[in-house]
């Protein structure tokens, strides 16, 4: 098995080949399609919560420094410090200008197909920091990916 920090950096030069190929959103795509079978069950039949459990495995099983809130109207994730972006800065290589637009690529779709809405915020592409908010659809909001600072 390749060691995260050489995962990590192999797939920041994908992400930058297939975006000189005009290809990096058709690959997010699918990966959104393949994540299907490990979670959009789970987000259809526990909605928020589900979300929760899912991404809360992912902060203990990534040692991420995230945070999660639960509320009756969304779901919160903070990404305090992404260990991803941070092994991609962390080398000769330079990270895809795109770099962090994959958690999104992959999640957002996902997230409509159970029937919510993200709120997205990327932050700053070499700030290590995002958030997203997850809403069911019936609240009226509509997903965006944006760039803000916190």
């Amino acid at each position: 098995m390749i060691p995260s920090d050489h995962f990590v950096r192999f797939y920041n030069e994908v992400f930058k080949f297939l975006d000189e190929k005009k290809g990096l959103q058709d690959y997010y795509l699918e990966i959104s399609k393949l994540q299907e079978f490990h979670c959009l069950e789970l987000f259809r039949k526990k909605g928020l919560r589900g979300m929760y459990e899912y991404w809360d495995h992912i902060r203990i099983e990534e040692n991420c420094d995230m945070t999660l809130n639960l509320t009756d109207e969304y779901m919160e994730l903070i990404m305090n410090h992404c260990p991803s972006l941070s092994k991609v800065t962390d080398n000769d290589a330079g990270p895809c200008e795109k770099y962090c637009e994959h958690c999104p690529g992959w999640v957002v779709p996902l997230i409509e197909k159970a029937g919510y809405v993200v709120e997205y915020n990327l932050v700053d592409r070499k700030i290590p920091k995002c958030s997203i908010r997850i809403y069911p659809a019936s609240s009226g909001k509509k997903s965006v990916v944006k760039m803000e600072p916190i």
